[in-house]
């Protein structure tokens, strides 16, 4: 009994596999928004019904494939993790092995990027349906950040995962336009921000540099719509106005 259900589940995670690899190619192919459900599910040789009880959409499909290039970059930076202690050193690691994963797929995240750039779509990597995947990326930068033997102040260790990971996005969007040999100037970028953006860190840390870092934080945390905003100063009406 236990094998049969171990075979039905390996012929579940076969066809899935198959739905999401037939998908990325139609999406290289025909292009995202030209690539429907139903032309997925002929060209994997699947029911549709069958198709959408393991993808909901196409959307759904996209969020599972993100969340696979993060696994697959989790695994690939897990000796810098272990080997590494310095925040650069690791950060390094971590950005050059995240590279190294989505290299094969530069065609198709410039397709996808001009759906995800649109602020309304499900893809844009700061929506509610993007969440989870978010959520996984900034735990990867929290790992970063805390096997550092580098003191970073309490308040910024706080938020530093999630700049670490918007300075990520920003790699991300530089790669998707690079169109040097290999995506040279990505590399060089990554190789020189890291060091910057280290530098900067350790700088945060000076007792001089206190109030600026808490205002610096203190305004992203509001932007973020995590602050509560200002109280609006009552205005008087006429009623008041004549005591």
């Amino acid at each position: 009994m236990h094998r049969k259900k171990e075979m039905v589940t390996d012929k579940g995670e076969q066809t899935r596999s198959r739905i999401m690899e037939v998908a990325l190619h139609m999406f290289r192919e025909r292009g995202y928004e030209e690539t429907t459900m139903r032309a997925i599910a002929e060209q994997a040789g699947v029911a549709l019904g069958n198709t959408y009880y393991y993808f909901r959409s196409k959307e759904q499909l996209i969020q599972a494939f993100y969340e696979r290039i993060h696994q697959e970059t989790f695994a690939a930076c897990r000796t810098v993790l272990d080997k590494e202690r310095t925040l650069q050193a690791r950060l390094l690691g971590v950005m050059s092995s995240m590279l190294a994963v989505i290299e094969p797929h530069h065609h198709l995240s410039g397709l996808l990027f001009k759906t995800a750039a649109d602020p309304h779509s499900p893809l844009n990597p700061f929506s509610s349906e993007s969440e989870a995947v978010r959520e996984q990326s900034i735990t990867l930068f929290r790992e970063v950040v805390r096997g550092s033997k580098d003191r970073v102040p309490a308040d910024l260790q706080t938020e530093l995962p999630t700049l670490l990971w918007l300075y990520h996005m920003g790699i991300v969007l530089f790669w998707i336009h690079d169109a040097s040999l290999r995506h040279a100037r990505t590399n060089r970028l990554v190789d020189q921000s890291v060091k910057l953006v280290a530098k900067l860190i350790s700088l945060a840390g000076l007792p001089l540099m206190g109030p600026l870092r808490k205002s610096v934080l203190r305004l992203l945390i509001e932007m973020g719509g995590d602050a509560e905003a200002p109280e609006e100063p009552r205005v008087p009406d006429q009623k008041d106005a004549k005591g």
